[in-house]
């Protein structure tokens, strides 16, 4: 039997980033699908959040992010853009954003097709792993998409087809990652228990092999 773990995940999100290959390897591995549920960044859920939180909080995560990606060899670069537009000196995080109602509009598609743990792969190491610069333009992501065996276009015409469509089951995500008891990304939920962090696979799957979770 099959065991499914839903993932709540976003774009921005260098942990989720950082979660990803490792959730590639798994599946792999296992007798186990990872059912992919894209939510918008904190940025854009909790208005006013970066504004509140903590000033040594972006320092902390700069130091823990480098260090997760070297401890994991896992290649690693902030992405240029940011798929999220604000200011870092002072939290301000404007309405209008280029990037990221885009990428996971696209990420909802992909999942709906029944491939999103692929499409989140290739394209979150397309903005991370350091392999380009400037991800939104040329053809960057449509390789991405590609390798993950979508069509970009096709995607991209869905999404601006029906982008209420989208921002309802988003917004359905985002309520059922709620429901799954954390706000953060990446959180893992099984049968009712969330998992919150790149740091929790290990328990996660500790939890999956306690409930008959057998190798392929």
């Amino acid at each position: 039997m099959t065991l499914e773990v839903e993932v709540f995940w976003s774009f921005r999100s260098p942990y989720s980033y950082l979660a990803t290959p490792r959730m590639v390897a798994l599946e792999k591995e296992w007798n186990l699908k990872f059912r992919i549920s894209p939510v918008y960044p904190i940025a854009v859920r909790l208005d006013g959040w970066f504004k509140n939180a903590n000033p040594m909080w972006v320092p902390y995560l700069v130091r823990d992010v480098m260090r997760e990606a070297e401890r994991y060899n896992t290649p690693f670069a902030w992405p240029r853009p940011d798929p999220i537009v604000m200011d870092m000196a002072t939290g301000e995080v404007p309405k209008q954003q280029p990037h990221i109602h885009r990428l996971t509009r696209l990420g909802v598609a992909a999942a709906e097709r029944g491939n999103g743990l692929p499409f989140i792969a290739e394209v979150s190491a397309t903005l991370y792993g350091g392999r380009v610069q400037n991800w939104h333009e040329g053809n960057h992501l449509s390789e991405a998409a590609a390798r993950a065996g979508f069509d970009l276009a096709e995607l991209d015409e869905a999404i601006t087809r029906d982008p209420d469509r989208y921002e309802s089951i988003i917004k359905e995500n985002e309520a059922a990652h709620r429901k799954a008891g954390h706000w953060g990304v990446p959180t893992f939920a099984f049968n009712g228990e969330p998992f919150f962090g790149q740091d929790r696979i290990d328990a996660l799957l500790w939890r999956l092999q306690k409930n008959g979770l057998k190798h392929r």
